[in-house]
């Protein structure tokens, strides 16, 4: 019998492990390479801001510049720099990480007439046409530029007030949400249009632009499902961006209404610093802004302040930019947190992997990904919608955002807004805050137990 005990203890620990080991949950094989072979494993305040593994030498160099002309402050003319010279006259920002600073995502206002804070206003009034089209606001122009060069008024200031919505869930936990009011005041040139159409927008997080752009068209057209024929209460439809070449996959910005990169890169230049490029070769003055429109520029030879080289290194850098590593993966609990989010149903819209097809850059290539988004519209209800219409995108109708780095944000950017608004202080908000097609999901959310919802929001921070 003496002899017999060991091998029944062993016996009996042997059970315990395989009933421990038959209970777990095992992570999917390479689900931490966020951004495959290109992902990156820092965790720091720097985590946004690493090339892509893998690049030439020239790529390296290349990727460096563009991090220079990122980063640096632009000037107005005249000036002795000549290579940076232009901003304005009227303008948003003095440098791109002025909005996203270190390469992170920006946030809401802290008080009415803050600058400098990553969040902008865009202006339009209906189109010609009911449905989706929209023209920019008479005096205002698309955007509304909130800082001025010497001797150009600023067009105003973003004024922001709050309204504080107080919910409770099934297992009698309380919430609260706030909603916000974007509005303009000490307006420079003249009164807004009656119907003036406002949609504030932030900044996001800028890892991973070039694996998007890298994701074959035809992967993204077949999660498009927009009379909902699987029955499952999510559509999800392209947004299709006029060019030169005919209509263009949008797949940047909240409403993906911009196709490409370089497109993305450009707009922002003229928009939030007056920067015109060969894309938009135009000073960002309205009609009747007189003094904007006889203001110096840094116009080059070409007739722009954005030359295409600088362009070239600026998006390359973007582009390269390298996705965060999943963090605590394996973690038994971020795991539960994975299945409870695949079986509620949002994976339908944050849609976990892709393949990359060819890309330029070689190392972006032909890789396994995971942004957490079908890069979609979808119509997230009339909670979130800002009534403004962007190409074939409605007022009620959102991009899926991707999800890789969520996590991360609070470190980068020290806060923990979310949204197209910035109106969720953290996770948990944004998703009460969802609505239309992904109503079911979030009323899933709210029927999860204390402990359930706690695992949800432990897998989003391992994003």
């Amino acid at each position: 019998m003496k002899k017999l005990l060991p091998i029944i203890i062993f016996s009996f620990l042997l059970l315990g492990a395989c009933k421990k080991e038959e209970g777990s949950l095992q992570a999917e094989a390479g689900e931490e390479y966020s951004g495959g072979a290109t992902t990156v494993f820092n965790s720091s305040r720097n985590a946004f801001g690493f090339q892509s593994s893998g690049l030439s030498s020239m790529d390296e160099l290349s990727f460096f510049t563009g991090n220079s002309f990122f980063n640096q402050s632009w000037v107005s003319s005249p000036a002795s720099t000549t290579a940076r010279d232009g901003l304005g006259p009227l303008f948003n920002a003095v440098a791109c990480s002025s909005c996203h600073f270190k390469d992170g995502r920006g946030r809401s206002p802290a008080f009415s007439g803050e600058l400098g804070h990553g969040l902008l206003l865009r202006l339009s009034v209906p189109g010609a046409s009911a449905g989706a089209e929209n023209w920019p606001e008479p005096s205002y122009g698309g955007q509304l530029q909130d800082q001025g060069i010497n001797n150009v008024s600023a067009e105003g200031k973003i004024s922001i007030s709050y309204d504080y919505i107080q919910g409770q869930y099934p297992d009698g936990s309380s919430y609260e949400l706030r909603k916000p009011t974007y509005g303009v005041q000490e307006l420079a040139y003249g009164p807004l249009a009656a119907d003036v159409e406002i949609s504030p927008r932030v900044a996001n997080q800028l890892v991973g632009m070039g694996l998007i752009e890298a994701i074959p068209q035809a992967d993204i057209l077949a999660q498009e499902d927009p009379q909902d024929i699987d029955g499952n209460g999510v559509s999800g439809r392209a947004n299709w961006i006029p060019s030169a070449n005919g209509q263009l996959l949008g797949r940047y910005g909240w409403k993906a209404n911009a196709a490409t990169l370089r497109e993305q890169i450009t707009a922002a230049f003229q928009g939030d610093m007056g920067i015109s490029s060969s894309l938009f070769p135009e000073q960002n003055c309205s009609p009747g802004q007189t003094d904007c429109q006889q203001a110096p520029n840094g116009n080059n030879a070409q007739g722009y302040e954005l030359d295409d080289q600088t362009l070239d290194r600026v998006e390359l850098y973007l582009q390269a930019l390298a996705v965060p590593a999943r963090r605590d993966w394996k973690d038994q609990r971020v795991l539960k947190g994975k299945k409870l989010f695949l079986e509620m149903g949002c994976g339908d819209c944050h849609r976990p992997s892709f393949e990359t097809g060819v890309h330029a850059l070689a190392p972006l290539s032909n890789q396994k990904i995971y942004p957490y988004s079908d890069f979609l519209l979808h119509d997230m209800g009339a909670g979130l919608a800002d009534n403004r219409p962007d190409y074939l995108a409605d007022g009620q109708e959102w991009r899926t955002q991707p999800l890789w780095g969520l996590g991360l944000i609070s470190t980068v950017n020290e806060h923990s807004e979310l949204l197209h608004d910035g109106r969720a202080r953290n996770i948990e908000e944004a998703i009460l805050w969802h609505g239309g097609e992904a109503e079911a999901a979030k009323n899933s959310f709210m029927a999860l137990s204390a402990e359930e919802r706690s695992q949800v929001l432990e897998f989003l921070n391992s994003l």
